[in-house]
């Protein structure tokens, strides 16, 4: 029997109440927090965006290996009948696939099938802006709910059992340009969440939610208020449009109690007139305090950004010789190491072509050429405004020791004109267009090694790819491409196993669980979600 139960007008909510021979397969606890600390002692599970909270993207599932990966076929496939980029990565709790589509369409899976359970579809207003499509990627889930962020700038509660609507709270005026677009992290009792918007002028911030009541604890705005500080890094006024979104996921340290966040480009993205200073907390990592929302450091890794670097990049936490060590393969181009107990860059290493830097300060931080800057005529640029990665997913396997990031080779003729701010019209204050001193574009999966911050080896793609990456215990990275190739590789050298065309280019990234003993790999291309296993 199939019931269709009508919400508000700008909810709808389907649920499939299935016969007693079509329930899930497993009854599913509810995801506490204590689960959610130790989510890698549940490798069949996959509890969060990251995996788990070092946002390593590893599996320690092990029943695919570099041996056995050529036998992998597709064991289910669901349309989610959207166009657009795909982005999702799902969560799967006991036998439960939960995973976002584009116009904030939320779903769940029978894992083991991918027989659908429910669908919720949020009415989005006809005039939302978002900057690069109508996507999502993700939810985060804590007891008997999960949690989305929608395109109009809404963070919603459902419950995981039937996909109604248990709370629905407003954070800013989407009219403007605000927008999520990431998945929510859940720590303690807390849902919390970065704003999108930068190319449209808004203030960023990073808030807090109750996840019971959906009332807001703590907003940490990422561009600072007179008398906050930072605040003297803006020129004038321009803090009022400054950016520094925060639209991907961050990380969270139980040791230390503390949230690491990625932010992005100031605005306008490309033209540094108007808003003179370096523009805090743009392009930064910020070490706050989940309690609190309180600042404990941060690391600004592109000071007064004129090429739209969003240094957004998903932060690895690592472990090395007894340091406590986070590391990020930033869109600028460098790959940076940090101690995150201080704060301290112990190392910054290019690893792809760029000419914005050629040389570092005292501190080990590079430090732009005096020939970088767009100028009205333009000047070529690399890496290009699409940065040297993007927002895809890294993953760190410490079994090789290796960090893997998709890398983009590309760079831009950057230039710039005076563009007056219009509240949620797009602001850039600037062009950009490829340049033909890095012609034919290409991407790469690169191995980085995080001790010295040299590449390990590399497998190129024909393109540059939006594919992020998984790492498993059975020797295997997983990656995609922008022509529809989802693929295998050996983790310690890089070698390709194994692929499949999926019919659709790769925008997400992928994970891993396990259902009735049996391993399963996932990733969304197209407008499907494959569910891979062995033969």
């Amino acid at each position: 029997m199939i019931k269709i139960k009508m919400l508000h007008a700008r909810h709808i909510s389907i649920l499939l109440l299935l016969s007693s021979f079509l329930v899930a397969p497993h009854a599913s606890g509810q995801v506490t927090f204590e689960r959610l600390l130790n989510s890698p002692k549940e490798p069949h599970n996959w509890l969060m965006y990251s995996g788990d909270y070092t946002g390593r993207r590893f599996s320690p599932l092990a029943q695919v290996t570099a041996a056995n990966a050529r036998s992998l076929v597709v064991k289910w496939a669901y349309q989610t009948g959207a166009t657009g980029k795909f982005e999702t990565t799902p969560l799967v709790v006991d036998g439960i696939l939960y995973a976002t589509g584009q116009d904030n369409r939320a779903f769940a899976l029978d894992a083991r099938t991918g027989r659908p359970l429910w669908m919720y579809q949020r009415q989005l207003p006809a005039d939302i802006r978002p900057c690069c499509g109508r996507v999502n990627r993700g939810l985060a889930i804590l007891g008997d709910k999960v949690f989305l962020g929608s395109l109009d700038a809404h963070v919603i509660a459902l419950d995981a059992k039937t996909g109604n609507l248990i709370w629905d709270v407003a954070a800013a005026d989407y009219a403007n340009g605000y927008s999520f677009t990431l998945a929510p992290l859940v720590v303690k009792n807390l849902v919390i969440v970065g704003i999108s918007g930068g190319e449209y002028g808004i203030r960023g911030f990073i808030d807090a939610y109750d996840a019971d009541t959906g009332e807001r604890k703590w907003r940490f705005y990422t561009v600072p208020g007179p008398g906050d500080p930072g605040h003297e890094t803006w020129e004038g006024d321009s803090w009022k449009t400054g950016g520094a979104p925060a639209w991907m996921t961050g990380v969270y340290d139980p040791a230390t109690n503390q949230l690491f966040w990625p932010t992005g480009n100031p605005s306008p993205s490309n033209r540094g007139e108007g808003r003179a200073g370096d523009n805090l907390y743009s392009n930064s990592l910020l070490a706050l305090n989940p309690d609190t929302g309180k600042l404990n450091w941060y690391f600004q890794f592109t000071k007064h950004d004129e090429h739209d670097w969003d240094a957004t990049q998903v932060p690895i936490m690592i472990e090395s010789g007894g340091k406590h060590l986070i590391a990020q393969a930033n869109r600028n181009g460098f790959f940076y190491v940090f101690d995150r107990t201080l704060g301290k860059l112990l190392s910054a290493t290019p690893y792809i072509k760029l000419t914005w830097s050629n040389s570092k300060d005292s501190t080990g931080l590079p430090v732009p050429a005096k020939d970088s800057s767009p100028t009205p005529a333009g000047r070529t640029v690399c890496p290009g405004a699409l940065g040297a990665t993007n927002w895809m997913s890294p993953s760190f396997d410490a079994q090789t020791g290796l960090f893997y990031v998709s890398a983009r080779e590309q760079c831009d003729i950057f230039s710039t004109a005076p563009q007056p701010y219009e509240a949620g019209h797009a602001y850039y204050g600037s062009a950009y267009f490829p340049s033909d001193e890095a012609e034919p574009y290409w991407g790469a999966l690169r191995a980085i090694d995080p001790g010295s911050g040299l590449m390990k080896w590399e497998f190129r793609h024909p393109s540059p790819t939006w594919s992020g990456v998984l790492s498993t215990a059975g020797g295997l990275v997983f990656t995609g491409d922008a022509e529809g190739n989802f693929i295998a590789l050996n983790a310690a050298t890089g070698q390709p196993l194994w692929h499949f065309q999926t019919g659709g280019a790769v925008y997400a990234s992928p994970m891993a669980f396990a259902v009735d003993g049996k391993q399963y790999i996932a990733i969304a291309a197209g407008s499907s979600l494959y569910a891979f296993g062995l033969q």
